[in-house]
Parts: structure tokens; C-alpha cells; sequence
């Protein structure tokens, strides 16, 4: 193996630092679920100031040889090649969520960001990084930061972290466009109650939903009725019977 060729490999890094080894905020890792939600870093630095998954790849491992697996955590090395090459890897095992410069407009974005992520979360400011012996790096990283979610489960973990950005949904599923279209549950309820003052059954509701747009995209249509029946502005009469609250 070319030691050098993969020396960047667990940072970002600039020409201008002196160092190839720059390590994510821990704050960044804990937002997403905490270090034990990651199965692997295929990226992470020799000298790692602190774990960022349950398993790690160094420079010494080569991680674009070795098997991925599991949820990934991912910090590319920036150089256009390699960070090609990971960010096609990670597309591909689509299960995790990376950390990279927010070029949007490169090639490499465009194939394996816009035309395989699930979700961006393009972060507001620029991150200091973090120096391999733990010291919080005094320069920002030198350009913007994006975390990209890969696969619909990390799509949903990203969109409710508490990190301070703009979201970005990417390949909605089936359930969320005819959300779109149909608007929400409540909604739908309350214009199967309308003008309705008797109570009705569940056994009544699920049959004037069961061809329902928003049911065709949820299999779990009948547990999602009840949840929403649930919150305020529904009450329940009886076991099993249901009415809208007055106005």
C-alpha cells in the first residue's frame, strides 16, 4: 500500500494547517445518536482523540479495502480523489451519514450526494475541527460543512438533530409525497367529521379510510388513525368510539 497516497485519510486537511489530521467535534457524533449508533469509521485518524463509532479503519487499515458494515460514520479525506472514492463507497453501502465540504456544485457531489443521499444538513457557520491530540483547531475548516444522510433511517436522524442548520430532504418516500399532496392525517380526519355531531366506531373509520390516498402509502394506517384520534381535538365517548371536539 502507498502510505502517502492514503495519509489524508480520517480528516479534512489543508495545505496551508500543516496537518492532514483534522477529527470531528465530538458534539457532531453525540447530536447523531452517540458514538455507540455507529458501527464503523472507515476514516478515522491514528490517533484518535476520542472514538467516533463502535469499530474503526485507520490509514493502517486502508478502509476502501475492507469490508463496511453496519451504520457508517464518515469523514473523508478531502483530496477530490479519495473523497470520490469514499463518497462512492458510502453511496453504495447506503447506511450512515458523512461529513464533508458542501462543494454542491462537483461532480463528485452530484453523483454520489444529490444522486444517492437521503437527506443534507447543510450547517450554519463553518466547524472548527479538532487537532489529533483533542485541542479544538483556533481556523474554522475554510469553507461551509454539509452532514449527508444515506439510507431512510439516517435521513430521519439527521432531520432531528439538534444541530443548528438547514435541512434538506432528498428521495421523499411514497408516504411523505401524498403527505404533501393530501395534507396531514388531521386534516383528513376532520373532513370525514365534518357536519357530523353522533360519535362513530373505529370499525366505521377504518372502513371510510381503507381506500383512503394517505392509507395506500402506510401500512400501518389503522395505528396511525388512532394515534392522531388521540390528541386534542378528537375525544373518545367509549371504548372504541370516537367524536370531534367542539369548536
Amino acid at each position: 500500500m502507498n502510505v502517502n497516497r492514503f495519509a489524508a485519510m480520517g480528516g479534512h486537511q489543508s495545505s496551508r494547517s500543516g496537518t492532514d489530521t483534522w477529527i470531528t467535534p465530538p458534539a457532531i457524533i453525540e447530536a447523531l445518536g452517540g458514538v455507540d449508533s455507529f458501527d464503523l469509521d472507515p476514516c478515522a485518524a491514528e490517533d484518535q482523540p476520542w472514538p467516533t463509532a463502535c469499530n474503526h479503519f485507520t490509514v493502517a487499515d486502508n478502509g476502501l479495502l475492507q469490508r463496511w458494515f453496519g451504520r457508517i460514520w464518515l469523514n473523508p479525506p478531502y483530496s477530490i480523489k479519495l473523497a470520490t472514492r469514499f463518497l462512492g463507497r458510502m453511496a453504495e453501502h447506503n447506511c450512515g451519514i458523512a461529513l464533508t465540504f458542501a462543494r454542491t456544485e462537483t461532480d463528485p457531489f452530484h453523483r454520489f450526494v444529490w444522486g444517492a443521499a437521503s437527506g443534507l444538513l447543510f450547517m450554519r457557520g463553518r466547524l472548527n475541527f479538532h487537532s489529533a491530540d483533542g485541542s479544538r483547531a483556533e481556523a474554522n475548516g475554510g469553507a461551509p460543512s454539509v452532514l449527508i444522510a444515506y439510507g431512510s433511517e439516517d435521513r430521519d436522524i439527521l432531520a432531528a438533530a439538534p444541530i443548528d442548520g438547514a435541512f434538506v430532504p432528498l428521495r421523499l418516500p411514497k408516504s411523505w409525497l401524498v403527505e404533501v399532496v393530501t395534507g396531514t392525517w388531521s386534516e383528513a380526519l376532520d373532513t370525514f367529521f365534518h357536519g357530523r355531531s353522533e360519535a362513530v366506531t373505529l370499525a366505521e373509520l377504518y372502513r371510510a379510510f381503507s381506500d383512503h390516498p394517505k392509507t395506500r402509502a402506510n401500512q400501518h394506517w389503522r395505528d396511525k388513525l388512532r394515534q392522531v384520534l388521540q390528541r386534542g381535538q378528537f375525544e373518545r365517548v367509549d371504548k372504541g368510539l370516537w367524536r370531534r371536539t367542539a369548536a
